[in-house]
């Protein structure tokens, strides 16, 4: 559906611009408004030039971005699967901690996740994170196993929390809107300039094609720096939670596997019962 928005979007844009041209042109002189062809083409390669690279910068700078949230996911969903393993060391809490460790997971994957397309997040914490805070707190270790796979819980904690702030930090866009203003303004600069060669002269193929490819780049490459500002929801190439579903079967999996019995205090969307 954001395929065929973009292109909505893109034909749209390009229509309008081109029958500008296109009617422009009609009033325009002989050769178009420009006295000197050259001068003003040396003009024009300067504007698109400072603006390719603005946009190209940008567009690196959302790239990674979204680079970041798709290995914080993959880093955090990593850790919950080894913090399962973690807490079987830890007898007296390790049932509970296994289960809100599933309820977390499926907590990411169900209304966390919404809430990142939506971009309502905001502050909100993972309930699940609290919770086996206040169950971890209660322990005492006694032997050197159980002081050890304490210690190493609190570290995959610690990088759990980490990755989780790699995979929201872009959930509210990244570019500030001062940016989107001058990029709006630079492509309307651009329109504008693009209008003073209109040229009864030439051919209207060549007037259209002159004004259409620019606007398709322009547009594709806007709408491409939107897809990086909100990298999480749906549609095609959007950050899924797939890394944290894969947990779950692997929980399940390895659960099977030794024998260990599961009891997650929450439903399947991972809110508490």
């Amino acid at each position: 559906m954001n395929i065929v928005f973009g292109l909505v979007v893109t034909i749209v844009a390009t229509t309008f611009t081109v029958a500008s041209m296109l009617v422009v042109r009609r009033r325009a002189p002989e050769g178009s408004y420009f006295a000197d062809g050259d001068r003003a083409s040396g003009v024009f390669g300067v504007l698109a030039t400072g603006f390719s690279i603005l946009l190209g910068f940008i567009i690196f700078l959302g790239f990674t971005s979204y680079d970041e949230s798709r290995s914080g996911a993959e880093t955090e969903a990593t850790i919950v699967v080894q913090q399962v393993q973690t807490a079987q060391f830890l007898p007296d809490v390790g049932a509970e901690l296994t289960g809100e460790l599933v309820c977390y997971a499926r907590n990411v994957a169900g209304p966390e996740w919404d809430a990142l397309a939506s971009g309502e997040l905001g502050d909100r914490i993972n309930p699940w994170g609290a919770e086996m805070f206040l169950t971890i707190s209660t322990v005492d270790p006694e032997s050197a196993v159980e002081q050890s796979a304490y210690d190493r819980w609190m570290g995959q904690t610690s990088d759990r929390e980490q990755a989780r702030i790699a995979r929201i930090h872009g959930a509210e866009g990244i570019i500030p809107v001062p940016l989107w203003l001058a990029l709006f303004a630079i492509s309307a600069v651009i329109f504008a300039y693009l209008l003073f060669f209109a040229d009864p002269g030439e051919r209207r193929v060549a007037q259209g094609m002159l004004m259409g490819s620019a606007t398709v780049v322009i547009s594709l490459l806007l709408q491409l720096l939107v897809f990086f500002n909100h990298p999480h929801g749906d549609g095609v190439g959007r950050l899924q939670p797939s890394a944290m579903e894969r947990t779950l079967r692997l929980i399940d999996i390895q659960a099977e596997a030794v024998g260990l019995d599961v009891t997650a205090p929450c439903d399947d969307h991972g809110n508490a019962r």
